[in-house]
């Protein structure tokens, strides 16, 4: 906002897979994703509008928000689960990896709760979500994993980590909230993606371990 007068943002839910030069699936359906927006940071105009107006006739669901960072806050929460599936694969369907990402939430929630900062219900989500995008598996191209999970895949020796658990890791030395999780996930993530190693190759119960070693105060 330094440099423009009119600042956009947008919450981004479009599940896709890029892990080939070239090469874009994106299997959601009937829709292919739902693109809140919104002014940055509240309000809305009719430039939101006409823009929501086009990425609706583009198969996606935009709805125009007042609130749109409360959006991006919410799906943050979300997406701090990315470096737990990139370094010890999904957590769909494995307890104990469902049972950590919960912890790693639950830390971020407290974050965010500590800084005052806004941010839609799990349950909010849903009703918005319902069945509109849902995963129906492309010929030819399957789908292994999210964005940081696919960073690992394809070698590229960055990663996401520090925009998002980083970014929970930031705000609790700001605000005087222990983050042991997100920064040993933090940590893990960058390590895997420096020394370009595979996606999935720490057992969650070495994870788990790691994880309950780090909320362990140091005597």
């Amino acid at each position: 906002m330094r440099r423009f007068r009119r600042v956009y943002g947008v919450c981004v839910r479009l599940p896709s897979t890029h892990v080939e030069p070239g090469v874009v699936s994106a299997a959601g359906s009937p829709l292919t994703g739902i693109l809140h927006l919104g002014r940055h940071p509240h309000g809305t105009d009719d430039t939101a509008r006409h823009i929501a107006a086009d990425l609706e006739k583009a198969h996606f669901e935009a709805p125009v928000v007042e609130d749109v960072a409360r959006w991006q806050y919410a799906k943050l929460l979300s997406n701090l689960g990315n470096a737990l599936e990139a370094v010890a694969g999904n957590p769909v369907g494995d307890p104990r990896a469902e049972a950590l990402f919960a912890r790693v939430r639950a830390e971020g929630a407290a974050v965010l709760d500590a800084a005052g900062i806004a941010h839609a219900s799990p349950d909010e989500q849903r009703a918005v979500r319902g069945d509109k995008v849902t995963l129906v598996p492309l010929d030819g191209v399957p789908r292994g994993g999210g964005s940081s999970w696919q960073s690992l895949s394809r070698g590229a020796g960055t990663i996401e980590a520090d925009y998002l658990d980083g970014e929970i890791v930031l705000l609790g030395r700001q605000h005087g909230v222990p983050t042991p999780l997100n920064e040993l996930l933090q940590r893990l993530a960058n390590e895997f993606a420096r020394a370009g190693r595979a996606p999935g190759t720490l057992p969650v119960a070495e994870l788990t371990r790691l994880a309950d070693e780090a909320e362990t105060p140091h005597r």
